[in-house]
């Protein structure tokens, strides 16, 4: 039976790791707040760890889920992290969403002992990760990544390598990048039939089979209307990601003058207190404003 660590179980974590006990693997699970490793093991019937490094010894895979760039170096780095742990040819698969310079500097880290590391970022939200239903999209050499795919495959819809080490954050950057326009042009849709005293259900029963539907549209748009904003990929989580983005386009070149944007009204969305709502949250900024 092969061996797994899986390292941070927050609202996608937690389900994925259970989609790997359930698919036969031997699952050890570490979380920063013990209670609560100790609550999945209870439910899936694996180990609880309470460090990275006492998980990730004698497994195969370390998979991980956490916050941001200084929490997944908290969990790969020092005489508690989990590369002090993991044997030599074993290999490290992170679906945190971070920034491409961690990843690549963790690459470089992995590879001076003799491991592997595959940045593999997913999108899909708490439901696919419930359902088993993310898109991963992965970066790092093909024979890590061919040796991981299988295992991700467990709570994957699709996964694909882009390229080399890095490409994975990148393209979950286009991610975020199109989500934001997209939340920002659905919010407006929905604020302007408002104020033209439409029927908003009607409007996207008829425009959401056309060229404008969306899975923003499809799955959030009943919630929106309804003023229903407690659930969801945080607005917090989402300026985060943004500014990854931002920060990448700078160094890059690149031009991202809506998501600049979007990113201001989600920093709107934080100063009313909305930091945890769903990111579709944008249109009550507009209900606010009139």
């Amino acid at each position: 039976m092969t061996k797994i660590a899986f390292l941070g179980l927050g609202v996608m974590g937690f389900p994925m790791a259970g989609h790997l006990k359930a698919g036969g693997y031997e699952v050890t699970v570490y979380n920063r707040t013990f209670s609560k490793a100790e609550d999945w093991a209870s439910k899936h019937g694996g180990t609880a760890s309470r460090t990275p490094r006492e998980a990730a010894q004698g497994a195969e895979f370390v998979m991980a889920c956490v916050g941001n760039d200084a929490d997944l170096r908290s969990v790969c780095l020092g005489p508690d992290g989990a590369f002090a742990g993991m044997k030599s040819g074993a290999i490290f698969v992170d679906h945190t969403t971070v920034s491409a310079k961690v990843t690549r500097e963790l690459y470089a880290e992995a590879d001076k002992k003799n491991l592997s590391f595959v940045d593999a970022p997913i999108s899909g939200g708490q439901a696919g990760a419930e359902k088993g239903q993310l898109s991963i999209m992965c970066g790092g050499d093909q024979g890590a990544y061919d040796r991981a795919e299988p295992v991700m495959q467990t709570y994957a819809k699709i996964c694909r390598r882009i390229g080399g080490s890095g490409a994975g954050q990148v393209t979950k950057m286009c991610n975020q990048i199109a989500i934001a326009g997209l939340v920002q042009g659905l919010s407006e849709a929905l604020h302007f039939a408002e104020k033209a005293d439409l029927d908003g259900r009607a409007v996207v029963e008829v425009i959401s089979q056309g060229a404008a539907g969306s899975w923003q549209m499809s799955n959030r748009f009943e919630t929106m209307l309804d003023d229903h904003f407690e659930h969801g990929f945080a607005v917090d989580w989402m300026r985060k990601d943004l500014g990854i983005c931002l920060d990448t386009a700078d160094e890059t070149g690149a031009s991202l003058p809506v998501t600049a944007l979007v990113d201001q009204f989600y920093k709107d969305v934080q100063k009313m207190g909305g930091g945890r709502w769903d990111t579709s949250s944008l249109l009550k900024r507009l209900r606010k404003l009139g």
